[in-house]
């Protein structure tokens, strides 16, 4: 079980203060202990189980009582349709007198990564669905890109999600996950769909493959994402949307056997093995 003890942040709400761990290797799941009065803001289908005690509420906006008033709570919602995601989220907060946990779990095989915002300088850069959950009061806004290149061709658009505060945030991303510092001036250079998100003093940009043979014939996209430190990078080997293209090409478009598929022997390995179908 890890302890998190957050310093105090001038100016800014605080967040709860919340132990957690993470259980699992593939399909991961973070548990969280809230002591009485605490809570959880968590994306809508990320729930898991929880225990009696507990109090469970669909709110517009993050939760982090930043926003005053109906028009703050809709302006706060209305951000988060900009990401892709749901108007609603979900808070689990602990009603009872004793210590409750309650579980999230990963929407697809990946890793869970803690990220203490307190020690990131407040602040932490994701793509869109990375987010799982937060210790509440922290802040999920978006961050919109200034560069033309890097929103037309970043891969993430224009838009990514920004996570504001003190606490605890957990995001989840594909396969395994690689943690890079980046020392001031070092360079980075990473797939766009690889990337699951920075510190907010990294330069992120977008750069050209170049040559005609990579450009055409490369199978590797048209850019690649620069990332410039001083700061932290999280990459992940499996993006999602490389994982759903190769399920989506491997599905049998005629209803058959899908042995064989992929290969120039594939038809012929049908009929050798008795399946007829094409």
């Amino acid at each position: 079980m890890f302890s998190i003890s957050l310093s105090q942040i001038k100016n800014t709400i605080m967040a709860d203060v919340i132990d957690y761990e993470i259980h699992g290797e593939e399909m991961q799941y973070v548990e969280i202990e809230l002591d009485p009065q605490e809570g959880v803001v968590a994306e809508s289908g990320s729930f898991m189980m929880m225990d009696d005690g507990l109090q469970m509420s669909t709110i517009f906006g993050d939760g982090s009582n930043q926003e005053k008033g109906v028009l703050g709570k809709l302006f706060s919602a209305g951000k988060r349709l900009l990401t892709g995601e749901s108007l609603f989220m979900t808070v689990f907060s602990n009603t009872s007198g004793q210590k409750r946990k309650v579980s999230f779990a990963s929407p697809y095989p990946g890793s869970i990564i803690p990220i203490d915002l307190s020690k990131k300088d407040g602040k932490f850069i994701c793509q869109k669905d990375a987010f799982l959950c937060a210790a509440k009061g922290v802040a999920i806004g978006i961050e919109f890109s200034k560069k033309l290149g890097r929103g037309f061709f970043g891969g993430e658009g224009f838009i990514m999600q920004k996570l504001e505060g003190d606490g605890m945030a957990f995001v989840h991303a594909g396969g395994s996950i690689c943690k890079r510092e980046l020392k001031v001036g070092e360079k980075l250079k990473v797939d766009t769909g690889c990337l699951v998100g920075f510190t907010q003093n990294v330069n992120y940009d977008i750069e050209f493959v170049g040559g005609i043979k990579n450009t055409v014939f490369g199978g590797e996209g048209l850019f690649f994402a620069t990332l410039q430190g001083p700061g932290t990078v999280y990459i992940q080997s499996l993006p999602f949307s490389r994982l759903a293209s190769r399920v989506i090409a491997s599905i049998p478009r005629t209803g058959g056997s899908s042995k064989g598929e992929g290969s120039l022997l594939g038809g012929l390995g049908n009929l050798l093995d008795g399946d007829n179908s094409f």
